[in-house]
């Protein structure tokens, strides 16, 4: 590394930065609720230079950024490249928005092709995903296969350090408007193993989704279930569903899926695998998110 740098995750909702030495070791970390949801359009680059940089005395250093801050309600778009994709592919198109001695620099999205005639979208989690394979040498040989949770929770096939190919899963964002709107509005969080295990194994295969869901309110109403279990039975139900319906697309019977993210998804995810009898590992996309970042600045 040829000094040290910025490294962003500039997300929806957050902006999470890390000040990184020319030794590659994190010296400092802030979070700042300047997700790219909360900003007017071209706010971004006044409100990074006022606001982040001298929070972290990085005023004259480079800065390398991922996340949403390239998509269209960010700073610039940087154009999505194409699966199959490894770091040196993406690192070939990063996009500069300022130049000069302290450049800054976006990550492009992926775009693969999706579960239906549509493409599929990420911006962010590639660079976890590189990050994650970064952190192990044997992780970019042979076949690999990544569950990333989330609003829009990713699948990911790797094969030989390469994205493949990728399923999104809007999985975070219907529980949140489920329990935000209409018969299963609930402000109660999910806290109980045992209601989100039931909703688990009534996910069963993950078909009939729209039907399943109802049972979310009858439990209570018809059944006499506690109303405080709605929200984790709910999670349960909607995680199980997913795993069923996307694990057989992208995992072999006794692939391990290494789940990537923040612990208190991958906590409920890892429930619903066990519960299941499907392996997995679980790992940090906090530390993933700065090695890989810290990767792509390597190859500049």
């Amino acid at each position: 590394m040829d000094g040290p740098f910025l490294a962003c995750d500039w997300g929806t909702t957050n902006l999470r930065a890390w000040l990184v030495g020319a030794d590659g070791e994190v010296a400092e970390r802030r979070d700042f609720p300047l997700g790219v949801s909360r900003l007017q359009p071209g706010e971004a680059a006044e409100r990074f230079r006022r606001e982040v940089r001298p929070a972290l005395d990085a005023d004259a250093l480079p800065v390398l950024m991922c996340g949403m801050i390239g998509s269209t309600l960010g700073w610039k778009v940087a154009p999505y490249v194409d699966c199959p994709v490894d770091v040196e592919a993406l690192a070939a198109r990063l996009l500069t928005v300022q130049d000069g001695e302290a450049p800054v620099r976006i990550v492009p999205g992926v775009r693969g092709p999706g579960l239906t005639a549509a493409p599929d979208l990420m911006r962010g989690e590639e660079t976890q995903l590189f990050g994650w394979l970064e952190q192990d040498d044997r992780r970019a040989r042979g076949r690999r296969v990544v569950c990333h949770p989330g609003t829009h929770a990713k699948w990911a096939l790797i094969e030989d350090g390469r994205i493949v190919r990728f399923a999104t899963a809007m999985t975070g964002e219907l529980f949140s408007t489920l329990t935000r709107h209409g018969v299963l509005k609930t402000d109660v969080p999910p806290d109980d193993e045992a209601a989100f295990l039931e909703g688990v194994e009534a996910a069963d295969d993950g078909g009939a989704l729209s039907a399943r869901l109802f049972s979310a309110r009858s439990r209570v109403v018809g059944g006499g279930a506690d109303p405080a279990t709605a929200s984790s039975y709910l999670s349960g139900l909607l995680i199980g569903a997913e795993i069923a319906a996307l694990a057989r697309r992208f995992a072999e019977p006794d692939d391990p899926v290494a789940l990537l993210g923040d612990e208190a998804l991958t906590r409920w995810y890892r429930l619903a695998f066990e519960d299941r009898g499907l392996p997995c590992t679980v790992h940090s996309g906090d530390e993933a998110a700065v090695e890989g970042l810290k990767a792509l600045y390597a190859r500049l």
